[in-house]
């Protein structure tokens, strides 16, 4: 681990998609943790993603070197891969048709802009310690509604 290097793990988590969701969110920096939860009423799974993401990044007041692992490929290859020709084509996919959680994407592409984000992706559920950390945070978040 770098010192000077911001680690985030987010996760998302609902119960009926949609449903009843959460977000978590653990921060390490240096010897430093900091643990956000939070839910929502009437959501899907990948904007809980989404928003774990901004609610991490959005925690930071000056430009950073952020390493972010999230466990959804939704999330990783939207901000790294499938947003550069949405936004080309006018924020619609390949096919045509709008993006789906566009206002969510919109607030993410502005605030990675602040920063230097390497994402990182690790299967869910497989016993990576920060990722299952978030995962329960996650869930705090639906149980906090």
């Amino acid at each position: 681990m770098d010192k000077n290097t911001i680690y985030i793990y987010t996760d998302g988590a609902c119960k009926g998609n949609p449903g009843r969701g959460g977000w978590g969110v653990l921060m390490v920096y240096k010897e430093t943790e900091k643990e956000f939860f939070g839910g929502e009423k009437e959501t899907t799974n990948n904007r809980m993603e989404m928003t774990a993401a901004i609610k991490g990044l959005a925690q930071l007041n000056r430009s950073c070197e952020v390493v972010l692992t999230t466990d959804s490929q939704y999330l990783r290859k939207g901000i790294t891969e499938w947003i550069v020709n949405w936004k080309k084509r006018g924020w619609k996919t390949a096919s045509k048709q709008p993006v789906k959680n566009i206002d969510l994407w919109k607030q993410l592409d502005q605030l990675v802009k602040d920063h230097n984000v390497t994402w990182h992706w690790v299967k869910g559920h497989s016993g990576h310690p920060e990722n299952e950390k978030a995962d329960e945070l996650a869930n705090k978040g639906i149980e906090s509604l």
